[in-house]
């Protein structure tokens, strides 16, 4: 089985690195930048399962990175994280295509089920996506 890859987005670098250090021991693939404008440039270069992304962050914020990655990458499974959240935040996140929306503080074993199911939903859109480009193809082809 493939690895899981995950970006974790967070201008509060110890809490990043304190959450990939222990996605990494888990045996996922966990990196880490600290700005939405880092997270843009990460998502164009690589392939990632799932993106854990802070809402409240300087600069760009969680819900303007999240709109500019499904831009990149509409298949991305974008999981928002936020300590000072509000119901609004939350709806409006989803609403922008977020996978998910939970709050700091977060039992990790929560938060890696989430990312597990933010991996099956990517693969089951990749396959519908797959399934759906071959049908095509077939018609073109009078098939």
């Amino acid at each position: 089985m493939a690895e899981l890859r995950v970006l974790i987005v967070d201008d509060e670098e110890d809490f990043a690195a304190t959450l990939a250090e222990r996605m990494n021991g888990r045996g996922l693939i966990a990196e880490t930048v600290s700005s939405g404008e880092e997270a843009l440039i990460a998502v164009s270069r690589a392939v990632y399962d799932a993106v854990v992304l802070d809402l409240a962050m300087p600069g760009m914020d969680g819900i303007e990175t999240l709109k500019r990655m499904l831009a990149i990458k509409p298949q991305l499974q974008v999981i928002l994280l936020t300590g000072r959240g509000t119901i609004e935040k939350g709806i409006e996140s989803i609403r922008s295509g977020a996978f998910e929306f939970l709050e700091k503080p977060i039992k990790f074993d929560t938060l890696l089920s989430k990312v597990n199911e933010a991996k099956s939903r990517a693969m089951a859109l990749t396959e519908e996506k797959t399934k759906d480009m071959i049908e095509e193809m077939l018609r073109r082809w009078g098939c």
